[in-house]
């Protein structure tokens, strides 16, 4: 659930690790080898002098929507290292692992990623506290530690299985519902929106404890609108990375007014659904869990306010990531058939030794695991991983002063040849194998800052592809090539219609 919506943020706190041990990954990958005498950073390649005008001409390639296409070429003619100028941005971009691991030493005890300026310049113009994604210093560090064990720790994912377990099964009923519906014995859709439904009753039911019920046939309008608002925030989000949002705030822009609009609906779902659970402890009367919010006010160790937006930026953050993921990853098994036999062998397996144990169960599916993990290769929710160095870095040999704005191409990573092997393959067995794979699996970041949101959406996404492919076969017109497109977080370019046929019980057993 990638925030990094992408845009997710964390460590792994106590009770799962110590908050530094991340960093002991650092010298899994040696970085780059410079000489002794780097080169001024003045003299880093690329388009970075033409300031205002290499906005205009980004404007006029469609930059807004297609800037992940925009980064390979740019890869391509100045090389693994490069420096451009984006409106208000001055960034140098990096892509190989060697690079992000130079970067992730430099990153330092308060790491800082890209500013979602109009993010912030809503919740200063409603006087909104900024949760632990917008929060920095000492400040993000306290909270953030507070956080880990509640979302992070081995006792909180141990808390969180039979919750997304329950949501998954429910999945699959709607799924059975719907092939019976077809008349066809089976059900063929463009499954966003649905998807979409199943991450929000997942996340929700965690961050509450309570269920939306968003997996029937009708839905709350109130959560409908929910769901669209995080549509239109994000959508609206994206021309305002470049153009200041203070200025389209002036001018009363309706990309800043669909963009409060957007924010103000998401706040007050998160406020319902927060008082609702604040009412309720008053009337609690067993040590029954109840979700991540009830723990938090019960241990009155973070103030309300800031509770409050942190629970919101999660909720917000952790539907579009975790739903568009899960789609690719249907997408590619469906074009990839024998990659999906072998996943439902080695689910049906794990099944099978592991029984109702589902700690054990996920314990004994790696081929899943890195089937998501080669999704999120080809398909990153976010095409940067950004960080602002602490201090001046050698990266390439070039001189990189402190509090520069570095970033990650993440989808640039997973395009190049040199990095992985015949880029455009699903292999999932490619993160199997012998060779390091650190500091290439960075779609949740990496470091004390890496996806506040991280175990929450694998668990999530692992048991969903557990019970999707226990039940039916995942197929698509193999001949139609679906692109991608940028709106924050990156979506298909079209719609992917995805046929599900449930397996006969000759096949497997059904796990409903």
């Amino acid at each position: 659930m990638l925030l990094s919506r992408r845009l997710f943020v964390p460590p792994f706190a106590t009770g799962l690790l110590n908050y530094h041990s991340v960093v002991s990954e650092a010298p899994a990958v040696t970085p780059y080898q410079t000489s002794a005498n780097p080169l001024p950073y003045d003299q880093l390649p690329g388009d970075w002098k033409k300031g205002w005008s290499g906005l205009y001409h980004f404007w006029k390639k469609d930059g807004f929507h297609n800037i992940h296409h925009l980064m390979v070429e740019n890869y391509k003619r100045f090389g693994p290292i490069y420096r451009e100028t984006l409106g208000t941005y001055d960034s140098v971009y990096i892509q190989h692992p060697e690079d992000a691991a130079a970067l992730f030493q430099v990153e330092g005890m308060h790491p800082e990623r890209l500013r979602v300026q109009p993010w912030y310049e809503y919740r200063d113009y409603r006087n909104k506290r900024y949760g632990v994604l917008l929060k920095s210093g000492e400040e993000w560090r306290c909270q953030r530690l507070i956080l880990n064990r509640e979302v992070l720790s081995v006792a909180g994912m141990s808390r969180f299985l039979p919750l997304l377990d329950s949501v998954g099964q429910d999945f699959v009923r709607r799924a059975y519902t719907q092939v019976e519906r077809s008349g066809r014995e089976k059900w063929t859709a463009d499954l966003t929106n649905e998807l979409f439904r199943f991450a929000l009753e997942s996340v929700c039911y965690v961050l509450y404890g309570q269920r939306l019920g968003l997996l029937q046939d009708y839905i709350n309008p109130e959560s409908q609108e929910f769901i669209d608002s995080v549509t239109v925030m994000f959508h609206t989000t994206s021309p305002m990375l470049y153009l200041p949002p203070r200025f389209l705030r002036f001018i009363n822009s309706p990309i800043w007014k669909n963009h409060v609009k957007a924010w103000d609906s998401i706040f007050n779902h998160a406020d319902r659904c927060i008082q609702g659970i604040y009412s309720s402890l008053k009337y609690r009367t067993d040590n029954t869990y109840s979700g991540v919010l009830s723990n938090l006010l019960l241990q009155d160790q973070l103030p309300l306010e800031d509770i409050k937006a942190s629970i919101t930026e999660l909720m917000a953050g952790g539907v579009d990531t975790t739903s568009m993921t899960l789609q690719w990853a249907m997408y590619e098994l469906a074009r990839a058939p024998s990659v999906q036999e072998r996943l439902r062998s080695e689910i049906l397996a794990a099944r099978a030794a592991s029984g109702d144990d589902l700690a054990m169960l996920l314990k004994r599916i790696p081929l899943v695991k890195a089937a998501l993990k080669e999704t999120l290769r080809l398909h990153p929710v976010a095409i940067t991983l950004q960080r602002y160095t602490e201090r001046d870095t050698v990266i390439r040999n070039y001189m990189i002063p402190k509090g520069t704005l570095v970033q990650v191409g993440l989808y640039a990573m997973g395009q190049n040849p040199d990095i992985f092997p015949s880029p455009q393959r699903f292999a999932p067995e490619r993160w199997l194998g012998n060779e390091s794979t650190h500091f290439r699996g960075l779609g949740f970041g990496f470091g004390p800052r890496q996806c506040l949101g991280r175990r929450i959406a694998e668990m999530e996404m692992q048991l969903f592809l557990i019970h999707i492919l226990e039940n039916f076969k995942i197929e698509t017109n193999r001949m139609v090539e679906i692109g991608t497109t940028f709106n924050l977080i990156l979506f298909p370019s079209r719609p992917i219609h995805l046929t599900l046929s449930p397996l006969s019980l000759n096949d497997t057993d059904r796990h409903t």
